[in-house]
């Protein structure tokens, strides 16, 4: 009989900016799976918020700038959008107009799950773990789920 299969869950708790903003929490998550004991296995990240989404893809710099700007001209803040009628809806009364928010977070996703290999998620060479907010700044938790040998 093979090795007892463990579980390990955590949060992740992150503070973001204004507007799109992109995060490479690759080392944050890899320094979890490390302390967690688990070197085979899976991960599941999950965004615990309707408006930060999680994906991966290459943390560059002006590639970070393009994102913002093709999101920014696909689903414009701006725009009209039925959400923002906050008039309309039973809202706190510091509830933003932020359905953009919401319709891109849609587009990106709110997980990932990743394979583990010698306690590190399986990532290219030019992959990172993101978080995306869509409508900071706020307070912002993701969960961790960890599960393997």
């Amino acid at each position: 009989m093979g090795p007892a299969m463990k579980t390990h869950h955590q949060y992740i708790s992150l503070n973001t900016q204004n507007g799109i903003h992109i995060s490479d929490i690759t080392p944050q998550v890899n320094e979890i799976i490390n302390t967690s004991g688990i070197s085979l296995g899976m991960l599941t990240l999950s965004s615990m918020h309707t408006t930060l989404a999680v994906t991966v893809n290459e943390a560059e710099e002006r590639l970070l700038i393009d994102i913002d700007v093709y999101f920014s001209k696909l689903v414009p803040a701006e725009a009209t959008y039925l959400h923002n009628d906050l008039h309309l809806r039973d809202v706190p009364p510091d509830e933003p107009e932020n359905a953009h928010a919401h319709l891109i977070a849609m587009m990106l996703g709110n997980s990932e799950s990743l394979a583990i290999v010698d306690s590190k998620a399986v990532l290219g060479t030019y992959q990172s773990i993101m978080t995306v907010e869509l409508d900071g700044p706020r307070q912002r938790q993701l969960s961790l789920q960890i599960m393997g040998i």
